[in-house]
């Protein structure tokens, strides 16, 4: 039976401000896009995105969804940040349906707040970023968001204060055409790294308080990187990257070591077909890896299969082994 309805979750484990101890996942739910027949197929006339709360810190999981929240599963690899201390979450609305042209999709360039301090949660306002904002990640403390624009090469630099957001500038990163497609800051706030996704390679980044600044330093990816990651010890930086092939070619995870001087690709992990996204553990000794595995082709195509893959990956000092 056809999908109707596309869903993409991105989980986070946060801390809330008004319990102790209490998990929250955020899920993304799109409405507007159907993948089911192995392309993008926009459906005008459907209902509204919605964004889903589970809190897990009761069994069963509570559950609050809010209505008429546009977000996509379409080009980001992680469309919502939470602030360290749980208080806030920022989700990315990447795509919209063309006003002019309802059976096709047009980048977007908002960022909803979502109060997460207290309950009933809501959304509190919404921040102007780049063309179709994509990942982002928050400072360890909590004072910048960085946000990778997919559609126009750049990195949005956005300010928080409290439950406040605005946009302080955006620097260009790459070419609009090569995709700026996710952004990740290290533990200690002083540097970040974007993976330019048409490109083949990350950029790093410089951050001295509210000032980042792009350095001239390209690193090798495997492929197209989309999400990257860094371990919570600083030591590397992930991203998986799909190849310019089809199912059933091989793909690899591009390990990076920060800790050389200079900092290199020093391994490509070969994986199945068609990375999504990557999470590590909060200890970061696993890692999470979504495989499309030709589940995303055409009916007709003799490469698809019928399940995608979620494969698990021990780390081994400087690299990861598959469990």
């Amino acid at each position: 039976m056809k999908s109707t309805k596309i869903l993409m979750i991105i989980c986070l484990s946060i801390f809330s401000s008004n319990s102790a101890n209490a998990q929250l996942v955020i899920s993304g739910n799109e409405n507007k896009i159907d993948l089911s027949s192995g392309s993008q197929e926009v459906r005008p006339h459907a209902g509204s995105d919605t964004i889903t709360i589970f809190d897990f810190s009761t069994f069963p999981p509570g559950r609050t969804t809010i209505a008429n929240i546009r977000n996509t599963v379409i080009g980001p690899p992680s469309n919502i940040a939470v602030t360290p201390d749980g208080k806030l979450a920022l989700i990315a609305d990447s795509l919209q349906i063309n006003p002019d042209n309802p059976e096709e999709t047009i980048p977007a360039n908002r960022i909803h707040i979502l109060d997460l301090s207290n309950k009933p949660y809501r959304i509190i306002g919404e921040v102007t970023a780049g063309s179709q904002p994509s990942g982002m990640s928050v400072t360890p403390n909590g004072k910048l968001a960085l946000v990778a624009n997919r559609a126009d090469g750049t990195v949005s630099v956005l300010k928080i204060d409290g439950k406040q957001v605005k946009l302080i500038y955006s620097l260009t990163v790459c070419e609009e055409d090569e995709q700026a497609s996710d952004v990740s800051i290290t533990p200690d706030g002083k540097q970040a790294f974007v993976s330019i996704n048409g490109a083949g390679h990350l950029l790093r980044l410089r951050i001295d308080g509210d000032h980042v600044t792009a350095t001239d330093q390209k690193i090798s990816a495997f492929g197209k990187p989309y999400r990257t990651i860094v371990t919570p010890d600083g030591e590397l930086v992930l991203t998986a990257g799909g190849g310019f092939g089809k199912a059933p070619d091989a793909d690899a995870i591009t390990v990076i070591d920060l800790k050389s001087n200079p900092i290199k690709t020093i391994e490509y992990i070969t994986i199945g077909s068609g990375p999504e996204s990557i999470e590590l553990s909060p200890d970061g000794k696993l890692l999470a890896l979504v495989l499309m595995n030709g589940s995303n082709l055409p009916a007709d195509d003799t490469s698809r299969t019928q399940n995608g893959l979620l494969v698990i990956y021990k780390r081994e000092r400087k690299t990861f082994t598959k469990q």
